[in-house]
């Protein structure tokens, strides 16, 4: 996903953001490894960054096409 493709999104619905990157945490050990998504805050809510949009959570999800739309509804 593309930080600049999210930035005019966010611009276009006319929304202040903080996108927050994410990373891969590997635990010592262990063959086990945590994916911490990236995370764009928008008005109080929090949206999961994955290959769709995930909103405040993991039950609610979108597309990354619906998201000016999203961010304008919920303004």
């Amino acid at each position: 996903m593309s930080y600049k493709k999210i930035d005019m999104i966010c611009r276009f619905a006319t929304v202040s953001s903080t996108l927050t990157s994410g990373c891969v945490k590997n635990i010592k050990g262990t063959n086990i490894a945590y994916v911490k998504p990236h995370i764009l805050s928008v008005n109080g809510n929090d949206y999961l960054l994955f290959e769709e949009l995930f909103i405040n959570g993991y039950f609610k999800s979108i597309k990354l096409k619906d998201l000016e739309r999203y961010l304008k509804e919920t303004k």
